[in-house]
């Protein structure tokens, strides 16, 4: 069944595509370029597919998935191929979901992000956080940040993860990766035992629940540069979610030390560009002095505006802001503009503006000639 399992890797990997799905009753899947793509016609048996769990999976894991109907480990294909790897129960029996871990880690001038994420990555202390979809490339992004700090500091940086996914080799950095069930029984106890072990940089795989949230803000409020994920689409709902998973008596407290120590977050979505791959829009909003009022201030409601606003000076951009820098190049058309677009009728009022070639003073003509008809006024 190894065998069988490594073959279906194997043409993932060929077809350049980014996830392999299992599922009893039915055919084998892969994810390429986003869509879900059949391999073949045969459709997979529960047995067969619980041979493949057995056979990838030591006998505690096996009888972990058993117990609790579903685990999340790594499978390594070969030197340079890993796997995250989710076994869960459905309706119809067990599925599987196999993510490719590349081993190479990517800069974040090769991933192509905008140079203000550089700027976050050589923070010294707050948190930063990267959130979007599953699938959005969080995961990727976090990597190229923690290589880029990893290639130029001297400092001590401690990874907790479900499950480890991109390896970082000691470069000028001194790195510890822990895997939540290998190394560390819980999230939790692993941050607790991070404030101990001397660090610069803790990652958080992901912020899953209160306690969670309330050690990284305090890591970060005590000095260090935190970064972890949610799965949330923009800064404003980030911020909301944050603050929304504290009791009523606590958001106050929280509201507050969010806007002191949240120096970033990046939300990313992919989009589908016109030579049918992807590519990332990414929202960001940094924090000034502006954002941590509005923060504390509970004025999220204009945090998208000032975004927007401080794009030329502070690097940061919305969603939409995005999505015509990468139809300006040229990588999408106008209509996965407007299929993505937060505000669909104010990006198509946009779109028809790129483009113009007039400048601000025949604009301002053009306005004042329908209001004073100024033609008749000069005769």
């Amino acid at each position: 069944m190894q065998k069988r399992l490594q073959f279906y890797l194997k043409n993932l990997i060929h077809n350049g595509g980014s996830d392999l799905h299992l599922k009893s009753g039915s055919i084998i899947r892969l994810r390429v370029n986003g869509d879900l793509l059949k391999l073949g016609s045969k459709q997979m048996t529960h047995s067969e597919l619980d041979g493949i769990a057995q056979a990838i999976l030591t006998d505690e894991q096996y009888t972990t998935l058993v117990t609790t109907k579903e685990l999340d480990c790594t499978y390594v294909l070969d030197e340079d191929n890993r796997f995250r790897v989710n076994f869960f129960y459905q309706l119809d029996g067990l599925s599987c979901v196999m993510r490719i871990i590349p081993v190479k880690i990517l800069t974040l001038e090769e991933l192509n992000l905008p140079p203000v994420i550089t700027e976050l990555a050589d923070m010294h202390r707050g948190l930063i956080l990267v959130t979007g979809v599953t699938g959005s490339g969080k995961s990727t992004t976090l990597a190229a940040m923690i290589d880029r700090i990893n290639r130029t500091k001297k400092k001590h940086i401690i990874t907790v993860e479900d499950p480890v996914e991109f390896v970082h080799q000691d470069r000028e950095c001194l790195i510890s990766q822990r895997g939540i069930g290998q190394d560390s029984l819980s999230f939790q106890n692993a941050l607790k035992a991070s404030l101990r072990e001397d660090p610069d940089i803790i990652l958080v795989g992901e912020m899953r629940d209160l306690e969670t949230i309330e050690i990284a803000l305090h890591a970060a409020n005590t000095g260090h540069l935190v970064f972890s994920t949610l799965h949330t689409l923009d800064a404003k709902e980030t911020i909301n979610r944050v603050i929304g998973m504290f009791p009523q008596a606590e958001q106050n407290r929280i509201r507050m030390t969010l806007a002191s120590v949240l120096e970033g977050v990046v939300s990313q979505r992919l989009v589908k560009t016109v030579d049918g791959k992807r590519a990332a829009a990414i929202e960001i909003m940094r924090r000034t002095s502006r954002i941590a009022e509005l923060i504390g201030d509970n004025r999220d409601y204009e945090i998208l505006d000032t975004i927007e606003e401080g794009k030329e000076i502070y690097g940061s951009q919305s969603f939409d802001q995005a999505l015509l820098d990468l139809h300006q190049s040229g990588r999408i058309s106008e209509e996965v503009v407007l299929e993505n677009a937060t505000n669909p009728s104010d990006m198509k009022l946009k779109l028809q503006g790129i483009g113009v070639s007039s400048t601000q003073e025949d604009v301002d003509r053009e306005s004042l000639e329908d209001i004073f008809d100024l033609k008749d006024v000069e005769e």
